[in-house]
Parts: structure tokens; C-alpha cells; sequence
């Protein structure tokens, strides 16, 4: 998908007025965001995710990059750690970080309401 078209570019300043999803994966959806695929990004990624209403982002690892969230919307539930022993509980308002390395699985806790959070990554792609 060509993210481009969603940017405006201005002599090193870039941007995106919004828009809907353009990408989903492991039941995440993601809006058009910035990367090395549609800005001059070196060692950034971020965007708007999605879990959707009783959705499950099922166990996966982030390998050399850390992420960052900002809950808007929604309680979320992180299972992580050595076979998803550990959890936490997140909403609105909260930050939560995520070490490069460390399993987890993504639970929205409400079967009405979407989960949506700004995602930074420590990796100029968004994948």
C-alpha cells in the first residue's frame, strides 16, 4: 500500500490530517501513520491502533525495537511474560512501555467499546 498519499511534505516538516485504516494485523487496525514508508524517518515509527470490541492481538514479540502507548479510548489487558503468566489492566490516560524481547497478548476487555492508542516505535518501520 502506498502510505504516501496521506502526507503533505514541507521543507523537514510532514503531515497527516487523520484518515481511516489502511492496514490491519493480528487483529490490529492501524490508521495511516508516519515511517520510513512516507516520511524521511530514521529510527521512528508511530500510529493510531485499533483493537476492535472483544478483539485479541494474540501472543507476539517485538525483536529489536521498543514501543510506547498512549491509551485514548478502552481497557485494555496485557498477558506477558514467560508463558503469559503476568497481566496487566490498562485505560484511558495511561502510558504503558514495552522492552524489545518480552511476550505478550493484547485482550480488549469490552465487547461494545474499541481500544485506540497512539503506538511510537523505536523502528523506522511501522511493521
Amino acid at each position: 500500500m502506498d502510505l504516501t498519499q496521506y502526507v503533505e511534505h514541507h521543507d523537514g516538516i510532514s503531515v497527516i490530517r487523520g484518515g481511516g485504516n489502511v492496514r490491519a494485523w493480528n487483529g490490529i487496525q492501524y490508521q495511516a501513520g508516519m515511517s520510513n514508508k512516507n516520511v524521511n524517518a530514521k529510527h521512528l515509527s508511530m500510529n493510531i491502533a485499533t483493537v476492535p470490541p472483544g478483539a485479541v492481538a494474540y501472543a507476539h514479540v517485538h525483536v529489536g525495537f521498543e514501543v510506547m502507548l498512549y491509551i485514548l479510548q478502552g481497557r485494555v489487558r496485557h498477558e506477558y511474560g514467560d508463558r503469559l503468566k503476568q497481566s496487566v489492566e490498562n485505560g484511558a490516560g495511561d502510558f504503558i512501555f514495552i522492552e524489545p524481547g518480552v511476550p505478550h497478548e493484547v485482550f480488549n476487555l469490552s465487547d461494545t467499546e474499541p481500544v485506540v492508542a497512539v503506538v511510537a516505535r523505536s523502528d523506522r518501520s511501522e511493521e
